[in-house]
């Protein structure tokens, strides 16, 4: 759906932010709550050091609150109008929905945060091996 050169697609699969190659998290499943959160330290194609700084991804929390809202917003409004609940039935659903996303919204704002400060780099991308073919 998007290039390999997309820093969207980057931020959707998790992959490096600078050659896009590889996966940034040890499990790729964010639902295996005790590894939710761990990172590898490096890239291993480009060598891309992923915590930048000592606690570079506490700026994730604000795209985080951003995924959060735009998240209720759209549940409420397909909750209220698509199903007509009440309020508080409607606000029941929001936190549902919000608790059975956090670890994909958890990871999505770290992606999202990562990209914001790093540029793809062409160069790093690998290669595909061409084997020479000999006839005899």
């Amino acid at each position: 759906m998007f290039s390999k050169k997309s820093k969207i697609q980057s931020m959707i699969t998790g992959s490096c932010p600078k050659c896009h190659e590889e996966n940034m998290y040890v499990n790729p499943n964010p639902y295996n709550i005790i590894e939710t959160m761990k990172m590898h330290e490096r890239c291993q194609n480009c060598g891309f050091k992923y915590k930048v700084e000592p606690n570079f991804f506490f700026g994730a929390m604000y795209v985080s609150y951003a995924l959060s809202v735009l998240v209720g917003v759209i549940t409420f409004g397909i909750v209220k109008v698509g199903f007509g609940l009440d309020l508080v039935q409607s606000f029941a659903a929001i936190f549902i929905i919000l608790i059975a996303l956090m670890p994909l919204i958890t990871r999505l704002s770290r992606n999202i945060y990562i990209n914001l400060f790093v540029n793809y780099d062409d160069s790093l991308v690998r290669k595909p091996k061409v084997e020479s073919r000999t006839t005899v």
